[in-house]
């Protein structure tokens, strides 16, 4: 019998704390959220490795570290309304709920969401509510948000998907420059992003996240 609960605690003491992540409520999030059950049940054992996770078809759950740092630069409060795009069977967004007042999760697939939501629900992650749709259109029915997670790569941020994000909002986005990738988080002022850096990370770029060729005659 695998003993999960402390294969969760390596993970938070060898990969999280060692990133300079300190903030009680991400600790605790993530020393509290079972990982290996937003996993399908083949990659259990592989669930607290320090790097990405394939889950298949160019889709990866972001390793521990990248996630922890993401959260950590975006200073979720309890009373913010979370959009989690691509959270996958949910892990993120479970990990996300434990800080956030309500969290919205956007899967492109009804296998998955059903999947994730009925994961969520058994792990209690009841302020979560997850949205079938193209990954890059967010879900603007229930916005605007406080904050924004993208839970892979982008090389290209849709107009629709920032307008969702609350003046005064916080985005975290890993942009694939090249093999390099760069995690910024991004600050909405007067309907303006301006971009800071935060830390370097490596995904795959997520689906409607890719560069458009440029339109030449």
């Amino acid at each position: 019998m695998t003993d999960y609960a402390a294969r969760r605690t390596m993970m938070v003491d060898t990969q999280v704390r060692p990133s300079d992540v300190t903030k009680f409520p991400i600790i605790d999030a993530m020393l509290s959220v079972p990982r290996e059950v937003f996993v399908p049940t083949a990659l259990r054992e592989a669930a607290y490795m320090g790097e990405n996770l394939d889950l298949g078809e160019g889709r990866v759950m972001l390793d521990p570290r990248t996630l922890a740092k993401m959260l950590d630069a975006l200073e979720i409060e309890g009373d913010d309304l979370v959009l989690d795009i691509g959270p996958a069977y949910g892990y993120s967004a479970a990990v996300i709920a434990r800080m956030a007042e309500a969290v919205v999760g956007v899967e492109d697939t009804a296998a998955m969401v059903e999947e994730a939501q009925r994961t969520l629900s058994e792990q209690g992650a009841d302020n979560v509510v997850m949205h079938e749709g193209p990954l890059a259109d967010g879900a603007p029915e229930h916005g605007p948000y406080d904050v924004i997670t993208v839970q892979g790569a982008v090389a290209h941020l849709p107009e629709a998907l920032l307008a969702q994000l609350k003046d005064g909002g916080r985005i975290a986005c890993l942009f694939m420059e090249g093999a390099l990738g760069v995690v910024r988080i991004g600050y909405k002022i007067d309907g303006q992003i301006s971009w800071r850096y935060a830390f370097n990370a490596g995904a795959p770029i997520l689906p409607g996240f890719e560069r458009h060729a440029a339109f030449t005659l």
